[in-house]
């Protein structure tokens, strides 16, 4: 199966006047990079969600995101009331001290004094977290569900550059035919104008069979159309597959690139920098797949 490393997923839930929105992204990466911006209320849950990511995405760089919005009248920041007022009577005192006058905008004064806020420190209830938790998890299955939906198009370019290559190989047969009588009678006419010259005929065909044997060119073939069909048997697997696509890519192009030096042929090389250009675009959407 096919699975695409770019993802997205988002899930909400409402808890105690918070409403909690999830979000999480990956982008492709070769190893599973993370990073997560989650509340301090949640921060000693930190561990657990990298652990679920890990073992359910695998791969990518994934960026995961704890929204707290509250929806209630009630919040957990409330006035330092004995602070504040201890900064009020130090001020009035200061300013009769040293014959200054007073603050116009008292509170505006005050509020951006040191801790005249306090937040009460919050622990996560087990039912709190039991209803964040099942949200986290509808955000990565919305993640998963994007993922395999992305991977199903690249399965559709790759199938369709597999089968371009295939034709363009079947393309081949009629000029290789061709390329061996052209260089038969390239080399007979060479011989030809050397008349003073006298050759063993038999040790001629001799050589002139090696040479066309090493021009041959349906080892290759065969080896490219088997890479082929294994691609395509890959990405039919389960688990998976970017890596392994990968390698054969390469392979596919190992192959394509021997077609290349071989064909001695100006037709046949018009088609195999097709069959490249096919195979690139193959190598740059492997690199998203998982």
């Amino acid at each position: 199966m096919v699975l695409s490393m770019t993802g997205f997923g988002k899930a909400t839930c409402e808890v105690e006047n918070k409403k909690i929105t999830i979000e999480i992204k990956s982008l492709n990466s070769k190893q599973l990079d993370l990073s997560t911006r989650v509340p301090n209320v949640f921060k000693e849950k930190d561990l657990e969600l990298r652990n679920v990511i890990s073992q359910r995405l695998e791969r990518g760089k994934v960026d995961l995101s704890i929204y707290i919005e509250n929806v209630g009248k009630e919040t957990s920041a409330q006035l330092n009331l004995p602070i504040i007022e201890g900064y009020y009577n130090q001020i009035i005192e200061v300013s009769k001290k040293l014959n200054i006058p007073q603050p116009t905008e008292w509170f505006q004064t005050l509020l951006r004094m040191p801790d005249t806020m306090k937040c009460e420190m919050q622990e996560v209830d087990e039912e709190e977290w039991n209803a964040v938790r099942k949200t986290f998890d509808a955000a990565v299955d919305g993640l998963i569900s994007f993922r395999k939906k992305e991977g199903s198009s690249l399965r559709n370019v790759f199938n369709e550059k597999i089968s371009n290559i295939s034709n363009l190989m079947v393309e081949i047969d009629p000029f290789e035919k061709e390329r061996i009588e052209k260089i038969k009678d390239r080399i007979q006419d060479n011989l030809a104008k050397l008349q003073d010259i006298d050759f063993d005929k038999n040790r001629f065909e001799q050589e002139l069979i090696y040479y066309i044997e090493k021009l041959d060119i349906n080892e290759e073939k065969h080896r490219l159309s088997q890479h082929l069909t294994y691609f395509k048997e890959t990405m039919d697997a389960e688990g998976s597959s970017g890596k392994k696509l990968g390698f054969i890519a390469q392979e596919i192009g190992r192959e394509i690139n021997t077609l290349g030096s071989k064909s001695n042929h100006s037709e046949m090389q018009k088609i195999v920098v097709k069959m490249k250009d096919e195979l690139e675009q193959i190598k740059e959407q492997v690199l998203n797949v998982l």
